[in-house]
């Protein structure tokens, strides 16, 4: 029998996460406004100061442009027979793969409450990546080894993922 679940983790509290979002695309267009305006004057009469102000506002409107999304960001797990994939998923409409992790090669799990995870997020020269979004939902971590590189993905999975989880991993991983 496959055992397989996916899980999208969306934030909790979105109402500022919606404001900044509108409040970038009103931005982006007022940019574009201004900088396309300020080109017409560019054309009519040349100045530095004209140029600097249209590069600026111009630039400004791109950069929203392509990073306006990210303001949208949910992150999704997807769990099949022992392999556990992260993806970031940015406005529902763009995925970037963070990796694929099997679960029998985890060096250690658990919450981050425990005293396990306190010990290992202070050794020296180790790599945390935090891909959850509420910072009080009951969140798990994973510690791996990997070509003398050592990491700590914290993440908040439902109870559901975390059983599932526990079934693939190696006898005393799990820190409670």
């Amino acid at each position: 029998m496959d055992h397989f679940m996916e899980e999208v983790v969306i934030r909790r509290n979105r109402a500022i996460q919606d404001l900044l979002y509108y409040l970038a695309n009103v931005a982006m267009v007022l940019f574009a406004i201004i900088g396309f305006g300020m080109l017409s004057t560019l054309f009519s009469s040349f100045s530095v100061l004209a140029l600097i102000i249209t590069l600026v506002f111009c630039g400004l409107a791109v950069l929203l442009y392509l990073y306006k999304d990210h303001l949208r960001t949910e992150y999704e797990y997807t769990f099949t027979n022992g392999d556990l994939d992260f993806a970031k998923v940015f406005n529902n409409s763009k995925r970037k793969s963070l990796g694929t992790m099997r679960v029998k090669n985890v060096e250690g799990f658990g919450p981050v409450d425990s005293d396990n995870f306190r010990k290992m997020i202070n050794m020296p020269g180790i790599k945390r990546n935090n891909w959850f979004l509420n910072r009080d939902a009951n969140l798990y971590f994973f510690y791996y080894q990997k070509e003398s590189n050592r990491t700590v993905i914290v993440l908040e999975p439902s109870q559901e993922l975390v059983d599932m989880i526990k079934k693939y991993l190696p006898h005393g991983v799990f820190h409670a």
